[in-house]
């Protein structure tokens, strides 16, 4: 493993991860050895192979992260850039280091926790720990627990440090239990501060913007039991918790668990309730039943009334049938008494059973059938379910007899579009195209085209696909921006559950579709000059965007 020198520069070593990247095009043996050695996407291919995978900037910079010991560019970035503190005052270091150890809910910013770093950090700063008794909470470091405690007894109930924490909030919420060698030191700081009459539904309030640090949201308590169960999600923690008498309703806990199904299982055993919770919908985004049926068997409400955002779905059954969840997700539902005949909250009110149609689901339409809920579809409906289902001759069919669909489609049908690419199938979309549905309308959970969709997950053969049927690049979406918007979030913080993104080759396809050439902002120096605004985008992006054409990353 190389050694990254004492004073990392961040530009210098984008400079070598473009060279790598260029002499892995040209065919350099020594270059592309490199990369089969570090990158997981190149390990064990040939050369061929590799120069085959048409390699983009950020392979070569998760080449060269990995070669300094680091499991992503994002977690070098942020070691290089908390370094560059070191040499100032140790309560510099200290608020970085919070910043990489607690999520924006606790640090009152959307920067993400990097547990990796802050190890290495402390690592090579252990004088941290014994500066600040609430870093040694964060770090499961006994000895300067013990120490706090010792000089002042209340301590254990006292907030404070940079980020104002209880000292077991601190423990609980700590990203560092994801990392083995700290997970038990955490337990055991947790076990000494319960056992020194620590309050275990010690809390404090969210201050995920806009609340802040200096202003949260009371309204929204974050207690340590939420930690353990929902941000740590380990069942020994939540489960020490518990015994110490934590309560197990405290609005958070239960919905932010269900990625641990122990510590679900923990939390309904002592008492948990499920509804008034949103956990039943949340369990509704996962595409195994499992979760759902837990909750079911525990008293959640299969007709639950829906939160805020998701009204137009109005019950879970309605919910699981429009993201295209399972048989058995139904099933679980219907077992439970949810409404066979529950209607969507639009102007039309679309049943269960013609939505399930609607969306291709014809297994699920049988379910609700054999429940009683069948129903006659019109010409319309008939068409919208074979575009679902990708039957582009049967869809045709209807359109010769019928040539003003789909445009004489209500709105409620015709959102099908942007929620197929939010959580259907490309293959009907494209379908849907051709047949010429319109591309300006918004749906999916997020209110937004099917083009702001499409770059989203980075998919860049729906997005040239819709741009080159005249999709427009400045349709905006619910958080008020446009595809532009879109990209820049997603290529920056590559959102969880996207898989294969490509959103270089989305800036690519936007550029050939009118997209303006981007300038390097002058006064800030991780953004560029676009449309008129000041943007950020990942770098990779930022060079294409800037460059404005395939293959200008090479050749930088």
């Amino acid at each position: 493993m190389k050694k990254l020198p004492a004073r990392a520069n961040l530009d210098h070593l984008k400079k070598q991860a473009k060279e790598l990247l260029r002499l892995c095009r040209t065919g350099d043996v020594t270059a592309i050895a490199r990369v089969v050695h570090h990158l997981p996407a190149a390990a064990n291919r040939t050369d061929k192979e590799v120069k085959a995978l048409d390699l983009r900037l950020h392979d070569a910079q998760s080449s060269i992260a990995r070669e300094y010991g680091f499991a992503s560019w994002a977690d070098l970035s942020a070691y290089v850039d908390a370094s560059a503190l070191a040499h100032r005052t140790q309560a510099w270091l200290v608020r970085r280091w919070l910043g990489l150890v607690y999520g924006a809910d606790v640090t009152g910013t959307y920067a993400s926790v990097r547990p990796r770093v802050a190890m290495t950090l402390l690592l090579e700063h252990p004088d941290m720990l014994d500066a600040d008794p609430y870093v040694g909470c964060a770090a499961g470091h006994r000895k300067t627990v013990s120490r706090a405690m010792a000089a002042d007894p209340d301590w254990v109930h006292q907030a404070g440090g940079a980020l104002r924490l209880p000292p077991l909030v601190a423990v609980t919420h700590s990203s560092l239990m994801q990392v083995p060698e700290f997970a038990q030191r955490l337990r055991e700081c947790a076990r000494a501060l319960l056992d020194s009459g620590a309050n275990p539904n010690q809390h404090i309030g969210n201050r995920l913007p806009p609340a802040s640090l200096t202003a949260p949201d009371q309204t929204e308590p974050l207690s340590a039991l939420y930690g353990a169960a929902g941000v740590a999600r380990d069942p020994t923690l939540t489960e020490m918790l518990l015994n110490a008498g934590a309560d197990p309703n405290d609005g958070e806990s239960l919905y932010h668990s269900l990625e641990n199904l122990d510590c679900t299982t923990l939390l309904l055993q002592r008492g948990a309730r499920v509804t008034g919770t949103h956990a039943l919908w949340r369990a509704l985004d996962m595409p195994d039943a499992t979760a759902l049926e837990l909750l079911l068997a525990h008293g959640g409400d299969a007709n639950e009334p829906a939160p805020d955002g998701l009204k137009v779905w109005a019950t879970p059954l309605l919910r699981a049938i429009a993201l295209r969840r399972s048989p058995r997700h139904v099933a679980a539902l219907l077992a439970a008494g949810a409404d066979a005949k529950a209607k969507t909250k639009t102007a039309e009110g679309v049943s269960a059973y013609r939505l399930a149609m609607q969306v291709g689901l014809l297994e699920v339409a049988a379910q609700l059938r054999a429940a009683g809920a069948e129903e006659t579809l019109t010409v319309e409906e008939d068409f919208v379910s074979a575009c679902a289902r990708a039957d582009i001759a049967q869809a045709r069919s209807i359109q010769a007899r019928h040539p003003e669909l789909p445009g004489s489609l209500p709105d409620d049908r015709l959102r099908l579009l942007p929620d197929t690419v939010a959580w259907g199938s490309s293959t009907a979309v494209k379908i849907m195209v051709e047949l010429g549905w319109p591309l300006d309308v918004r749906g999916g959970d997020w209110d937004a085209t099917a083009l702001n969709h499409a770059v989203f997950r980075g998919d860049v053969d729906l997005t040239v696909c819709l741009l080159d049927h005249g999709a427009s690049w400045r349709e905006t979406q619910g958080y008020g921006s446009d595809v532009l918007g879109t990209l820049g979030w997603a290529s920056e913080n590559e959102p969880a559950g996207v898989e294969n993104a490509d959103w270089v080759g989305c800036a690519h396809a936007l550029i050939r579709h009118g997209v303006p050439k981007a300038e390097r902002d002058p006064e800030h120096e991780d953004r560029v000059l676009i449309d008129g605004r000041h943007m950020s985008f990942s770098e990779e992006v930022t060079e294409v965007l800037v460059g404005g054409a395939r293959g200008s990353v090479a050749s930088n």
